[in-house]
């Protein structure tokens, strides 16, 4: 149920706030989009016109007040080989099916695989991001006029100095509107968004795809569309989480991919591409003290009336006033403690950040370097709970009977020591096997117990096995190639 109270105060709390940050991230969004648009093969107003459907529908929609969802890089480089070999109508049919894969993602709560994601794979990503931000300027700071130096320069110093001032206007606002007017009265020779290619002049309309309605044309964009849908969920969820611990705040992950999957639907339906949430901009929106879902609605609705009614005056902004921007959040994104901590933290977590990071800048794909992270996660966390488990071995009793204690989880990763715990070259009347203090977690951990209980009885052994809890007694009951009846027995006690 959706708490309407709350969802008031996400939308109405920090109004002034929220319009200025709003109007920073509009700008910002620009060249983005353009450059995004530019990469998937398609007009720059494809990319605007996605700009904006997806930061004003996932505003009213969307699990995360405050954070931008716009056109994306991670997006657009998968769209490049379906435009290039089918058209930009098959780009639009596999946008909207992008959606609803996202749709049905949210419903099936899968916003939830967040807890399994180390804060040491967020710490890469939010570091490989940062340097990728800053490497996308360097077409703006290499073979340019040393005006544009010395107006980039210009823009960090009042972005960094002005807050000292007055904080009551964003100062990456107010570093845009000096650096513009600067540049236009003294008719510097430097390079402005105009530069980029054609802006739109008129308001998007509504479109269907023009394509078949075929199986083929399903077959065509489906790998497409399940691409983009996972790539743009877990840009989208990673993001969320970064904007969570900045604000202070939680957000809700499967209604976030509820409202992806509405506002890449309207993207389309508009002729824009793909996108999902984008860090950089939600880190300006953050920083020029944006909290709500009114922030992310003016971001994109002031996009569109910046290329549209104020097409002519947008083209005379500099892009070094825009590059200053990004630098500034490049800067701010990268947690620099990360660096001083390598040597602090445990090696495990050290490597699995480092090599999210290298993922990220060798393939320049942000899902690549989540995927590597998660999965070495996954190895080191496997290895550290194999290692927590102990079989002891009580002295032969007067009756023969030699027990054994078994102590903690017992699971792929620790089968092989649990088998080796055991002595099967010292003769004995009977073996007891005290698994209460245990668990079996999988049919590895099954198998394991089998081998041991099987191979003791091949040496003439009697072995009873007590103590299962009721979610090992189940596998056991299920999986377990020993005796039946001891099973059934087993099982019997607990049910």
């Amino acid at each position: 149920m959706i708490n309407f109270s709350a969802y008031r105060r996400e939308w109405f709390s920090n109004i002034r706030g929220d319009i200025l940050s709003g109007i920073v991230v509009a700008l910002a969004l620009i060249p983005e989009a353009i450059g995004f648009s530019v990469i998937a093969g398609v007009d720059p107003r494809v990319g605007l016109y996605a700009s904006f459907a997806i930061a004003c529908v996932s505003a009213i929609t969307g699990g995360r007040p405050g954070m931008i969802s716009a056109a994306t890089a991670a997006t657009a480089v998968v769209m490049v080989t379906l435009v290039k070999e089918h058209g930009l109508q098959y780009l639009f049919a596999a946008t909207i099916l992008m959606g609803i894969i996202q749709i049905i993602a949210g419903l099936a709560k899968i916003g939830r695989v967040m807890r399994f994601v180390s804060r040491s794979v967020i710490t890469g990503f939010v570091n490989s991001l940062a340097v990728l931000i800053f490497m996308a300027q360097l077409p703006e700071l290499i073979g340019v006029p040393v005006a544009t130096y010395v107006m980039i320069a210009g823009g960090l110093a009042i972005i960094y100095l002005f807050p000292y001032i007055t904080k009551a206007v964003p100062s990456p606002l107010v570093s845009i509107v000096i650096i513009t007017l600067i540049v236009w009265f003294t008719g510097m020779d430097v390079r402005t968004v105009g530069d980029l290619g054609a802006l739109p002049d008129s308001l998007p309309h509504f479109m269907i795809p023009d394509v078949p309605f075929t199986l083929e044309t399903l077959q065509i964009i489906f790998p497409y569309s399940i691409t983009l849908a996972a790539v743009g969920l877990l840009e989208s969820l990673l993001t969320a989480q970064i904007v969570d611990d900045m604000t202070d705040t939680p957000s809700n992950k499967s209604q976030e991919c509820l409202g992806q999957g509405a506002s890449n639907i309207a993207s389309a339906f508009i002729g824009g591409m793909g996108g999902c949430a984008m860090i950089g901009q939600s880190v300006i929106n953050v920083s020029s003290g944006g909290r709500g879902r009114l922030s992310t609605f003016v971001a994109g609705a002031f996009l569109l009336f910046l290329i549209v009614a104020l097409n002519d005056l947008v083209r005379i902004i500099p892009m070094a006033a825009l590059v200053a921007v990004m630098i500034m959040v490049s800067i701010g994104t990268f947690k620099w403690r990360s660096v001083l901590d390598l040597r602090k933290n445990p090696l495990s977590s050290s490597i699995v950040m480092l090599a999210t990071v290298a993922t990220v800048l060798i393939t320049h794909d942000l899902a690549k370097g989540v995927i590597v992270g998660v999965m070495l996660s996954g190895i080191f966390f496997a290895g550290k709970v194999a290692k927590l488990f102990s079989v002891k071995t009580s002295p032969k009793d007067t009756n023969g009977t030699v027990t054994y204690t078994v102590e903690g989880q017992i699971f792929f990763a620790s089968a092989e020591s649990f088998i080796e715990a055991f002595d099967f070259a010292t003769p004995a009347d009977k073996v007891k096997i005290d698994v209460s203090q245990a668990h079996l977690w999988d049919i590895t951990a099954v198998g394991a117990l089998d081998k041991v209980v099987i191979k003791f009885r091949r040496n003439g052994t009697d072995v009873e096995v007590i103590g299962f809890n009721r979610a090992s007694a189940d596998m056991i009951d299920r999986y377990a190639l020993h005796d039946k009846a001891e099973r059934e027995a087993a099982s019997a006690s607990l049910h």
